[in-house]
């Protein structure tokens, strides 16, 4: 996406009325400043990754079954947010990271996924080899 901020700019959070209750205060600026749509697109998809394995860095849940609910709702949201852009390629990569993670914990190897984030983010950067259309 040649790094374009403004690209970047489109991208937010899904404000569903049960997700947007529990939004916490903390800037979502890693969404806000991130230097192109598919890295963005993967912030929103990695805060759906970190409801389901981690600590949100967005939102406040007490509630376990709903923040399943909306963790799946940020990866589809980030997915989206790459398809609306007709890039499909981007959007392969974040479904295959998605897959992937899922394997690594079902498996126990949490580093792996750790590892497979890294890689990905690495693909979607502007200026490597998979970077994608403008």
């Amino acid at each position: 996406m040649n790094g374009a901020k403004e690209h970047a700019s489109r991208a937010r959070l899904p404000d569903d009325q049960l997700i947007a209750a529990h939004r916490n205060t903390t800037p979502a600026s890693a969404i806000e400043d991130a230097e192109c749509l598919r890295i963005a697109a993967a912030e929103v998809v990695r805060e759906g990754y970190l409801l389901h394995y981690g600590d949100s860095r967005y939102y406040d849940f007490a509630d376990e079954d709903l923040a399943l609910l909306a963790a799946d709702r940020m990866y589809a949201s980030g997915l989206d947010l790459l398809a609306r852009a007709s890039d499909t390629e981007a959007v392969g990569m974040l479904a295959t990271l998605i897959a992937g993670c899922a394997e690594a914990h079902a498996v126990g190897e949490s580093a792996r996924a750790d590892e497979l984030w890294a890689s990905t983010l690495a693909m979607l950067a502007p200026g490597s080899d998979a970077d994608g259309p403008v």
